[in-house]
């Protein structure tokens, strides 16, 4: 049991040490995917269809390029335009 609990530690330190060198990586968004974030904060993916094309697009924006998305500490969803890469390519909000 105690070799297996250490075992067991040993694997999550290492993931953990592996998940914040790790490089980003893209987000795999869809054309025919749509992506919410309801009125409670949870997220959802829709598969879409063209039927509502013109009513889906009537009041859509543009994202600007160079938006960073995240979700703060009070679970909101925030969006920032504006630099977030160092000039060196890191990532500015990153951990040390």
């Amino acid at each position: 049991m105690a070799a297996a609990l250490t075992g067991l530690a040993t694997s999550t330190l290492t993931t953990s040490a592996l998940a914040q060198a790790a490089a980003p990586t893209p987000w795999e968004l869809k054309p025919d995917m749509g992506y919410g974030y309801d009125k409670d904060g949870k997220t959802f993916a829709y598969k879409m269809g063209t039927n509502n094309a013109g009513t889906l697009l009537k009041g859509a924006k543009k994202v600007p390029k160079g938006t960073l998305f995240f979700i703060g500490h009070n679970g909101q969803l925030y969006m920032r335009t504006g630099p977030y890469l160092e000039g060196d390519g890191k990532f500015m909000f990153g951990t040390n």
